[in-house]
C-alpha cells in the first residue's frame, strides 16, 4: 500500500490538437510504462477514429512510478459533448497540467475545462508545448495564459511532447506543486465511477477513485445511485496494460470488475461502497446524462435494418450516454431515433457505425427537445421528433433550449461571424480583445446550431476560430413545424421545427435543392413547403415531353391534334395518381447541406 504523501493525482487539460496525447505517449515511455517496441503513438487513445481526428473520445487512467512516487495520470476528453465525463475526471484527481500549444495560444475548450479545474481547487502547472515549431512564441503565450486564466505562468514548463523536450521537468513538476490526496483508509469505503467500458471477456470494467477506504476482490459492493450489488471479482490498475493488485486504497485510481453485464448500469459520477459497511452519503455532483440532440438513422438498404439494431445495441454496451428507440418513417422506411451529447458526439457514432459495422446510413435533420405546452393546461410534451407535433390550435406555447456560446476568433474574421451569429437569431453579450483575438459571448438558439453551425464558423474563420458552449435553460420561441411536400403529398423525414422568421428563407432553399435532387416525370411535379395549410415556398419540376406525334409524318393536322388531346388527358391523370419517385441520394443531399442561409 503506497503512502497518501507519496501519490499525485492529476489530469492533462488541453484544446483539441494541442499535443495532450503525445505528451501522455511519453510521460508514459520516460517512467517505462512500455518498452520501446510496445510504444505507438497516442497509446491512451484505443479508437481509430480518436487517432485520426487527434481527439480524446473516452477518459483513459495510467499509473506511472517516477522517483519513488505513484503517479496517476487522467486522460480526458476536450469536447463540449462530453463536459460532464472531464468534470467527474477532474473531481478524482489534486491537480491538472494545462497544456497550451505554443504557435495556437488559448483557446475556446481549454478555457472551459480549465474554468472546471479551478472550481474543483486544483493546482494547475501551465505546460507550453510544440516550442520546437518555426510558429512558436511561447512568452506571447505564457502572457495570454496570464492575461486570460489569470494563471501565474512565470515557471510554465517549456516542452516539445514529440521531440521529448522537458518531459522530466514536468514530471516532477508533478511531485512538486500537485499536492498528496486526502483520504481515510480506516474509513467505510467510498468510491467514485470514473468511466467504465465494455470488454467481451470481463464484463464491463469500471475505472474508479477511491476516496476514503479499501476496495478489495471478493468484497460485496452497491452502487449508491442506481442500486445495484456486485461482487468484486478483479481489482488493478492500468500501466497503461493491465495489471491486478490485492486492493486499491483511499487516494488511489484503478479498476474493478464485477461481473456487470452492461455499461448502462454504472453510471458516471456514481458513488460506490460496502454493502455491510456502507457510507452514510453519497458523493456531490452527480446527475444523470441526458441526451441534448436526437436525430433519426436509418439504413440505405432496408434489408440492412436488423445489421443496424444489433450494430446500434454493440455500440449502447460501450457508450451509455447514447441512447436510441424504434422508429418508422414514409419515405425511409424502418430506423432508429437516436439521442446524442452534441454534434460531435452525434459525428462519431455515425462514422463507427459506418466504419466498425459496414453500414450505409441516412440521417434526418437533427432537432433538439422543444418544451410544449398544450392549451387548456393539459401539461408539457417533451418533443424531439418533428412529425410527432401536436396541431396548431393544441398549443399554448413553445419553449427551446438556449445555449451560451464563447468563441475565440482572430480579429480579421470577426465581421463574419458577428454576421453568422446575428443570422441565427443570436444575442450578443460580450466582446473583449486580448491580444490579436477577440473573444465573443452570444446566447443562441441551439437548434440554430445543430445544423452546419460548426462548420460554417471553421470555414468563415478559416479553421482559426474555436467554439465551446454551455445550455442556459429554455426560453419561449415563436417556432412552426414547416412540412416540405412533393406531389401534394408530405415528406415526413423532411419535416423540421423552424423559428416562424426564418421558416421561408429555409423552406425556399430546401425546395430549390429538391427541385435540382429529384428527377424530372412525364408530368409537372410541384415541390412546397408548407406551415400548416400555408404554402410558404414552391418550386416546379417541369415534364419530360414525350414525343407521341413521332409516328406522324405527313397528314391532315387534326391527327396531330388529336394524338396530344390524348397525352393531355394522360397527363392530368397521372399527375392525380402517379406516384414521384425520390431516390436515396436525394434524401441524403438534402439532408445533409442542412441550411446554407
Amino acid at each position: 500500500m503506497t503512502p497518501l504523501d507519496k501519490i499525485r493525482n492529476f489530469s492533462i487539460i488541453a484544446h483539441i490538437d494541442h499535443g495532450k496525447s503525445t505528451l501522455a505517449d511519453r510521460l508514459i515511455q520516460t517512467t517505462g510504462g512500455l518498452t520501446a517496441r510496445e510504444m505507438s503513438a497516442q497509446v491512451l487513445d484505443n479508437m481509430d477514429i480518436e487517432k485520426e481526428r487527434g481527439i480524446t473520445i473516452k477518459a483513459q487512467t495510467v499509473r506511472l512510478d517516477w522517483k519513488g512516487y505513484e503517479l496517476n495520470l487522467m486522460d480526458t476528453p476536450g469536447h463540449v459533448d462530453f463536459a460532464y465525463e472531464v468534470s467527474r475526471s477532474l473531481a478524482a484527481c489534486e491537480g491538472a497540467l494545462l497544456v497550451v500549444d505554443a504557435a495556437q495560444g488559448v483557446e475556446a475548450q481549454t478555457l472551459a475545462n480549465v474554468y472546471q479545474s479551478i472550481e474543483h481547487d486544483h493546482e494547475i502547472v501551465p505546460v507550453i508545448n510544440k516550442i520546437d515549431l518555426p510558429a512558436a512564441e511561447p512568452e506571447m503565450v505564457r502572457r495570454e495564459i496570464e492575461e486570460i486564466i489569470g494563471l501565474d505562468a512565470s515557471n510554465a514548463i517549456m516542452t516539445s511532447a514529440k521531440s521529448g523536450i522537458g518531459i522530466e521537468d514536468v514530471l516532477d513538476a508533478v511531485i512538486e506543486r500537485i499536492p498528496p490526496p486526502k483520504g481515510d483508509r480506516d474509513a467505510p469505503l467510498k468510491a467514485m465511477l470514473i468511466d467504465s467500458w465494455y470488454d467481451p471477456y470481463l464484463g464491463v470494467v469500471v475505472l474508479i477513485r477511491v476516496i476514503d477506504g479499501v476496495i478489495r476482490k471478493g468484497q460485496e459492493i452497491i452502487f449508491m445511485s442506481a442500486g445495484t450489488k456486485h461482487i468484486v471479482d478483479r481489482v488493478g490498475c492500468m500501466r497503461p496494460k493491465m495489471e491486478i493488485l490485492s486492493e486499491i486504497a483511499a487516494g488511489e485510481i484503478g479498476f474493478i470488475t464485477a461481473q456487470i453485464k452492461e455499461v448502462a448500469q454504472t453510471r458516471v459520477g456514481d458513488t460506490i461502497t460496502d454493502f455491510k459497511r456502507p457510507a452514510l452519503e453519497a458523493l456531490p455532483g452527480f446527475k444523470e446524462v441526458q441526451p441534448v440532440v436526437f436525430c433519426g438513422l436509418f439504413p440505405v438498404d432496408a434489408n440492412d435494418f436488423d445489421k443496424l439494431r444489433e450494430s446500434i445495441s454493440k455500440l449502447r454496451l460501450n457508450d451509455a450516454s447514447f441512447s436510441f428507440e424504434t422508429e418508422s418513417s414514409a419515405a425511409l422506411g424502418f430506423g432508429f431515433r437516436c439521442g446524442f451529447l452534441g454534434l460531435l458526439h452525434l459525428e462519431i457514432i455515425q462514422e463507427r457505425l459506418t466504419r466498425e459495422y459496414d453500414l450505409d446510413l441516412i440521417t434526418t435533420a437533427p432537432s433538439v427537445i422543444y418544451e410544449i405546452h398544450l392549451s387548456h393546461g393539459q401539461g408539457v410534451l417533451h418533443l424531439h421528433n418533428p412529425s410527432d407535433m401536436p396541431e396548431p390550435n393544441k398549443i399554448d406555447s413553445i419553449e427551446e433550449p438556449w445555449i451560451e456560446a464563447t468563441i475565440y476568433v482572430p480579429d480579421e474574421y470577426l465581421g463574419s461571424i458577428l454576421k453568422l451569429c446575428q443570422d441565427r437569431r443570436g444575442i450578443q453579450k460580450n466582446l473583449t480583445y486580448v491580444g490579436g483575438r477577440a473573444q465573443v459571448t452570444y446566447e443562441l438558439p441551439l437548434n440554430e446550431v445543430v445544423f452546419d453551425f460548426y462548420d460554417r464558423l471553421k470555414s468563415i474563420s478559416r479553421g482559426y476560430a474555436s467554439f465551446d458552449y454551455h445550455q442556459i435553460g429554455h426560453r419561449l420561441g415563436d417556432l412552426v413545424k414547416m412540412n416540405i411536400m412533393v406531389n401534394g403529398e408530405p415528406v415526413d423525414a423532411l419535416s423540421m421545427i423552424v423559428h416562424r422568421g426564418t421558416a421561408e428563407s429555409r423552406g425556399r432553399g430546401m425546395c430549390e435543392r429538391l427541385k435540382d435532387l429529384i428527377p424530372r416525370h412525364l408530368f409537372k411535379i410541384p415541390i412546397q413547403a408548407a406551415i400548416g395549410g400555408k404554402v410558404i415556398a414552391r418550386e416546379t419540376i417541369a415534364a419530360m415531353r414525350k414525343d407521341v406525334t413521332a409516328k406522324c409524318y405527313g397528314g391532315d393536322a387534326s391527327r396531330k391534334k388529336k394524338l396530344l388531346e390524348k397525352q393531355k388527358e394522360g397527363k392530368k391523370r397521372m399527375r392525380e395518381y402517379g406516384s414521384v419517385s425520390i431516390p436515396q441520394e436525394a434524401f441524403i443531399a438534402a439532408l445533409r447541406m442542412g441550411d446554407e442561409g
